[in-house]
């Protein structure tokens, strides 16, 4: 069997508390504020929404996430790219790190990711690449893990396509230059981590606090399990070195 050379791990509600249902509403109405300067709030929510979807189920090897998702956006809006962009640049510099506190840092996670570069894995994090990098390195450093040297961190800016698309996992194996079953992805999310990752081959970890009985993953527990099977694939000792792009 092909050892597992790489861990990814998603980032909501695997090594940050941020479940969609508290953190999108305030996430949209916050945005909502501020384009209201530019056209009404409902008019953009609704466009909004529709290019998320539209960049999701359009993944394009040829453009990023952030390109495929700005052309739909800005086509359908009546408004000047440049100060649209504008607005949401500096959203994402004052308004979206008030949005912390709809969030909670885990006390494992940090020891988790630790423990996967002492046991010498490739490290990703495989966040669905809808945020840009800005927001995503405000996340990471919400759950206290922005420091270590990740071999990839995935963004709309680098990625080309978005979860549940199983061609997100396979660039992810390209891009750390991995076969996928050397690849074990951890997530909390049946439908957006465990099943498109399995679909390439990857091995599987399903974070939960109620596993089940022939569940769906290849391993499933907690962030403390993850750990435990991370020392005992390694004997808790570098196997070699970590991986960088």
């Amino acid at each position: 069997m092909t050892p597992i050379r790489a861990v990814l791990f998603d980032l909501d509600d695997t090594l940050l508390g941020n479940s969609n249902e508290a953190f999108l509403p305030p996430y949209f109405q916050a945005l909502q504020r501020r384009a209201a300067s530019l056209m009404p709030p409902d008019e953009f929510l609704a466009q909004l929404i529709a290019s998320i979807q539209y960049t999701i189920l359009h993944p394009d090897p040829q453009r990023t996430n952030d390109e495929v998702f700005w052309e739909h956006f800005l086509a359908a809006l009546d408004v000047d790219p440049r100060r649209l962009r504008a607005l949401i640049d500096d959203f994402y510099a004052h308004d979206f790190p008030r949005l912390q506190r709809y969030t909670r840092r885990l006390p494992e996670a940090r020891r988790v990711v630790q423990t996967a570069f002492d046991c010498g894995f490739i490290v990703v994090i495989a966040t669905n690449p809808l945020y840009p990098r800005r927001a995503i390195e405000q996340r990471l450093a919400w759950a206290g893990i922005a420091d270590f040297p990740y071999a990839l961190v995935t963004t709309a800016e680098n990625m080309h396509a978005c979860k549940p698309q199983p061609a997100y996992y396979r660039e992810i194996a390209q891009r750390i230059g991995q076969p996928p079953r050397a690849c074990l992805m951890v997530g909390d999310d049946l439908e957006n981590d465990i099943r498109p990752a399995a679909s390439v081959g990857m091995r599987t970890f399903w974070v939960t606090a109620q596993p089940i009985e022939n569940g769906p993953a290849d391993w499933q527990g907690t962030l403390q399990d993850v750990e435990r099977l991370m020392r005992e694939m390694t004997g808790g000792r570098r196997t070699h070195p970590v991986g960088t792009t």
